[in-house]
């Protein structure tokens, strides 16, 4: 029986598994081949075989681990920020009480924004002259009321993640509420008639049920953070300088910029790997925590 139902869910994501093939096969392929190429598209000249010369150059480059050690920074904060906040939503979300259908509708508008419309919302919110931030601050006679926060490594990286959280966190919050929401109501009326508290059923119940949720979050959001584009090239181009560049945006000016395909192939490849071994280390973590 489990060997025929083995069999029936091959055959059911069979499909899907081929579609991806076909759709993301080539430029798999095209990139890897352009990895182990000398290939400056706009010097006129063809693609050299040139081994693993492009990825030394990834190691031994001034742009490349600065733009990994941003990203890994962002990935890290980003991720626990978001999915606390994420839960809390959620387990607030979760609760019975007057128009939260309405509630749930407004928390998850900033998910339904397109990234870089988010990005370009919260560059003019954080304009020292007339954004809002600067006014709001400056009306309460708050600190940071006259900072040019995008001028700033630090501040640049904060008001990156405040952009990023505002327009993430929801994703997080549905498919945590999703998880909540399958948990059954009578499981905690029995912890509660058991005279287990709220903070012993959370952890207890709510985080033990709700860890395949929990997973699937957590890698779509981790691989998210980690490939982060849109909200860098909106609101600060990798600037001041390149203090916040990130390997995606490195990646683009590679291709798009540089028309350097070869170095550009070397950087989306090991892009790949890593968000791979990102996806297979959450799976193992969960399965022997599960196990356990």
């Amino acid at each position: 029986m489990l060997a025929s139902d083995r069999r029936l869910g091959y055959a059911l994501v069979a499909p899907t598994v081929i579609v991806l093939v076909v759709i993301t096969g080539y430029p798999l392929a095209y990139n890897l081949w352009n990895s182990f190429h000398n290939y400056v598209v706009t010097s006129g000249q063809p693609a050299t075989f040139n081994g693993l010369a492009n990825y030394a150059r990834l190691f031994h480059g001034h742009s490349f681990l600065p733009a990994l050690e941003n990203t890994a920074g962002f990935t890290v904060v980003s991720v626990v920020v978001e999915t606390a906040i994420g839960l809390a939503l959620a387990l607030a979300l979760n609760r019975p009480f007057r128009g939260r259908g309405a509630v749930r509708a407004a928390v998850f508008i900033p998910w339904a924004v397109p990234t870089v419309v988010s990005g370009m919302l919260w560059k003019s919110m954080f304009d020292p002259q007339q954004g809002f931030v600067n006014y709001v601050l400056r009306a309460l006679h708050l600190p940071g009321g006259h900072v040019t926060w995008l001028a700033n490594t630090g501040t640049a990286w904060g008001a990156i993640l405040v952009a990023d959280a505002w327009r993430n966190t929801p994703f997080m919050a549905i498919l945590l509420l999703a998880g909540l929401q399958v948990i059954p109501a009578e499981i905690y009326e029995a912890a509660r008639i058991d005279g287990a508290t709220a903070w012993q059923s959370f952890r207890r119940i709510t985080l033990p049920m709700l860890k395949p949720a929990l997973m699937v979050a957590l890698i779509f959001r981790t691989l998210s953070a980690f490939l982060i584009y849109d909200v860098v090239y909106a609101m600060t181009s990798g600037g001041p300088g390149s203090s916040t560049d990130v390997l995606s945006y490195l990646d683009w000016r590679a291709f798009l910029v540089q028309s350097d395909f070869g170095y550009g192939g070397a950087v989306a490849v090991f892009l790949i790997i890593v968000c791979l071994a990102i996806a297979a280390a959450y799976v193992r973590a969960f399965r022997v925590e599960t196990v356990r």
